[in-house]
């Protein structure tokens, strides 16, 4: 896991407020230590900070009282986005079961889970997405994501030892479960790697970032993504992920069966690639709609 990045909220707290630098190295550690992403941290570390510097007391001397009235204003004053209330809520139980304080964990409120199915590319919007990059480097890496349905923190972790060309499979090591899985290296991203490995000549990372030896940022990988997806036309919310989403997607409706994609896509559950089976058009007939039946000439 990589060193988190500088958060000014939470330099403040450690600096204003006493016990918080204790409690949050300890924060730090459970989360480095379960496998959790460095994202995860940051959002956890903030909202917690926040609270903290708020009461200037360590979040976990709050009382119930405190916790919900400042919940409350949050979402009644405040009105934060639904990830920064999500991020508050999960992040002050873990860092309250952390600490061994399970009832003050059981006491936050029970956060509703939205069922929402993920955006997909079309096979066509997918192609015109491709070819939108401005440089070769984003043309490939877009392609790349999709054709093995990568993660944002995976394809930034990829190193060019890891891309297997004689027996055409790519190693993907340590992901967001802590487990390796290889996925097929697509004849035709095997050209264009080739291509893009001899035009920019990376030294440790497959997509490397400024600095010689350093990986593409999240930032960057983001930003190439959102450049693309503008400069294609396509007025689908499309975010990195959707790449990801997409290759799901489009392996079911090319007939994989559902365990191999689970396994290709490195879910610890069968039950979270199941999802992809309400996006999918499996076995549908030409006549969908009952409104094109009724009127289908005879």
């Amino acid at each position: 896991m990589e060193t988190p990045k500088k958060s000014k909220i939470i330099d403040r707290a450690k600096n204003e407020v006493n016990g918080f630098n204790s409690m949050y190295e300890k924060l730090e550690q459970k989360v480095i230590l379960g496998g959790m992403s460095q994202s995860t941290l940051i959002n956890y570390g903030r909202c917690i900070a926040k609270i903290s510097l708020h009461f200037k007391t360590p979040a976990i001397l709050l009382d119930e009282e405190q916790i919900n009235g400042y919940l409350q204003d949050l979402v009644v004053g405040q009105k934060p986005s639904k990830s920064y209330f999500k991020h508050t809520v999960y992040g002050l139980r873990f860092l309250f079961r952390i600490h061994d304080l399970e009832d003050k964990a059981i006491k936050l409120p029970s956060l509703k889970k939205e069922n929402k199915l993920p955006v997909v590319l079309s096979p066509q919007e997918c192609k015109l997405l491709f070819k939108s990059g401005r440089i070769l480097k984003h043309r490939v890496l877009l392609s790349f994501i999709y054709s093995a349905g990568l993660r944002l923190k995976e394809v930034r972790n990829i190193k060019i030892c890891d891309v297997d060309f004689d027996r055409m499979m790519i190693h993907i090591k340590q992901t967001k479960y802590n487990k390796d899985r290889y996925v097929p290296l697509s004849p035709l991203i095997s050209k264009g790697l080739k291509k893009y490995i001899e035009a920019y000549n990376p030294k440790v990372y497959l997509f490397n970032g400024r600095s010689i030896g350093s990986q593409l940022s999240d930032h960057g990988v983001q930003w190439s993504m959102r450049e693309c997806v503008k400069r294609s036309g396509i007025k689908k919310q499309a975010s990195m992920h959707t790449l990801r989403h997409s290759y799901a997607t489009h392996l079911l409706e090319q007939g994989m069966d559902i365990d191999t994609l689970s396994k290709l896509l490195g879910h610890s559950h069968l039950s979270t690639t199941m999802v992809y089976l309400h996006v999918a058009r499996l076995g549908v007939s030409k006549t969908f709609s009952p409104f094109d039946g009724i009127y289908k000439k005879k």
